[in-house]
């Protein structure tokens, strides 16, 4: 009911902005060109003594309205704007993260890698998309990572588990691994803190 509310003193507000900036006289040389045709219609309306006030109510109803469709424009440029920035921001800090971040499917296909990840496991991101973390695990540490998942996926306190990393010109490298669900269904959000060399 307030999101109702909200709405209501919303529209009221753009109301108000569009009726100020009517009554100030403020229309670009674009709103005439495309209102041409509507005053043409006005114009003859206007033009008879007995529907020339409804004209004029008609008239100023269209010039509020079409105020508070550019109002709600610009509105919506500002929020695509800033949701723009907020997106590069967050990317930003999803690629730099010191932790690894993967999103990973129930066979452990890597769906979306950080920068981070990418050097844990010794090849370049574009590389690692579409190919089972699985495959740069020792055996028993595959295991051990479909056990997390599946403590996830039913529900479980997830409790990190170590893995015994196989990366390409660093040897094994042992790594901390939580997981939770991704919001997309079916997919993982793993996180994986490098522990240093091990199990050699």
């Amino acid at each position: 009911m307030s999101s109702y509310l909200a709405g209501l003193d919303r529209q009221a507000n753009l109301r108000q902005r569009a009726e100020t900036r009517v009554s100030a006289g403020s229309r670009t040389v674009g709103d005439l060109a495309n209102a041409s045709a509507a005053l043409g219609v006005l114009l003859e309306l206007a033009s008879s003594p007995s529907t020339a006030s409804d004209a004029l109510a008609l008239l100023h109803e269209l010039q509020v309205h079409q105020v508070e469709l550019d109002l709600q424009d610009e509105e919506l440029r500002s929020a695509r704007d800033e949701l723009e920035v907020a997106l590069r921001r967050q990317t930003a800090l999803y690629d730099h993260a010191p932790v690894g971040y993967l999103t990973i499917d129930a066979g452990t296909v890597m769906h979306e890698i950080n920068l981070t990840s990418a050097r844990l496991l010794g090849r370049a991101r574009e590389e690692l998309l579409g190919t089972a973390l699985s495959r740069f695990l020792a055996p028993r540490s595959a295991d051990d990572l479909q056990a997390l998942l599946a403590r996830v996926r039913d529900g479980r306190l997830d409790q990190p588990c170590s893995l015994l990393l196989k990366a390409r010109e660093r040897g094994l490298r042992v790594v901390h691994a939580t997981a939770s669900m991704d919001p997309v269904a079916g997919r993982f959000l793993v996180a994986l803190v490098d522990m240093g060399a091990g199990g050699g």
